[in-house]
């Protein structure tokens, strides 16, 4: 079913300074995704760079309903993800940079964020790669007796594909404790979700499997943490599986390099509009919680923020090339070749 939005009535009864904060965390996500394609301008990021643009509201709002020993898998479109897990901003700019003080060593780049410390785990390139490794973390967790929750975030594009139907039957036919987010932007790449799926109402695909679905406005940070927090915490009492669909619009591209010119013109006004940052911003000043000085604190605050993960990246060292083949295995393994394309393929 579709959750209403939040009453201004809900914003009245709620915690000044937890709306604050959920303010300059999606402020956060903001400013280090727009300087972030401003590096990769630069040539100071390399590789493919999908941003959190426009999805703020989600990715802050699913953070704040998890604890810090729930997991995450992510898709390529992370960083937001990484931020809100609670890594530190420095560490996500230098895996961006490929430095080796970077969450994955500078190795894995843009679409490869992973932290054990954090429970991010990972960060997957190919679409849909996450789900099954995602029902695999849900499945120890049972198995040990734990408490703790996988969320599995995706796009819309990635519920047509047959891991993520056998994934959902799985979970619930072993009432494992996993929500599935999808995020629904509208487009997938460059196709609307109503050109790419039977069913665009992407929450109802739970129904097959005899899933709680629920889809929230994923422009509104409280709907999304109080519906996130609700179904994480029946996942870790009952092992009830969810899937949650939240809504919103992409404000750039697929990725940094895609001008979009697939989408109308009336689509972009429609994702400018439904800004969640400027939104939510919006409701705090009406509601009296946000003033002008509040904002030029947090703006500012968050400004020397990103400026600092900046200035981590960039004096931090690249990775030692003798160190890319140091975690292909957990174990060694007889006859691993750790051959660099330069060298002989056989030595006298």
């Amino acid at each position: 079913m579709t959750v209403p939005a939040t009453t201004e009535s809900a914003i009245a009864a709620a915690d000044p300074d937890t709306l604050r904060k959920l303010y300059r965390d999606m402020l956060f996500v903001r400013r280090f995704e727009e300087r972030t394609a401003q590096s990769y301008q630069q040539a100071r990021i390399g590789g493919y760079c999908h941003l959190n643009l426009g999805e703020e509201a989600t990715v802050v709002g699913v953070g704040a309903a998890m604890r810090p020993t729930d997991y995450l898998f992510t898709n390529y479109r992370e960083h937001g993800y990484a931020l809100a897990k609670g890594i530190e901003p420095g560490r996500v700019m230098a895996e961006l940079y490929g430095r080796s003080t970077g969450t994955s060593k500078g190795w894995g780049g843009s679409m490869h964020m992973y932290d054990t410390a954090t429970r991010l785990l990972g960060g997957y390139a190919i679409v849909g790669g996450q789900i099954p490794l995602a029902i695999g973390a849900a499945l120890a967790i049972d198995y040990q007796g734990g408490d703790d929750v996988v969320v599995c975030q995706m796009g819309e594009g990635t519920t047509n594909i047959g891991a993520f139907h056998e994934s959902l039957n799985i979970a619930a036919l072993w009432r494992l404790p996993v929500v599935f987010l999808v995020i629904n932007n509208h487009t997938g790449m460059g196709t609307t979700v109503e050109k790419s799926s039977a069913e665009p109402d992407l929450w109802k695909r739970a129904a097959a499997y005899r899933m709680r679905g629920e889809r929230v406005d994923g422009t509104d940070v409280l709907a999304v943490r109080d519906l996130a927090s609700e179904l994480i915490e029946d996942a870790r009492r009952e092992g009830r599986p969810a899937l949650l669909e939240a809504v919103s619009h992409r404000l750039k591209g697929h990725s940094v390099v895609d001008p979009a010119k697939y989408r109308a013109g009336g689509a972009v006004a429609l994702a400018q509009a439904n800004d969640p940052v400027v939104l939510w911003q919006n409701r705090l000043r009406e509601a009296g919680v946000l003033t002008d000085h509040a904002l030029a604190t947090i703006e500012r605050d968050v400004t020397a923020g990103v400026a600092a993960a900046v200035e981590f990246a960039e004096s931090s060292p690249h990775p030692d090339p003798a160190t890319l083949f140091d975690y292909n295995y957990a174990t060694p393994v007889p006859g691993d070749s750790h051959r660099l394309p330069a060298d002989p393929l056989f030595t006298h």
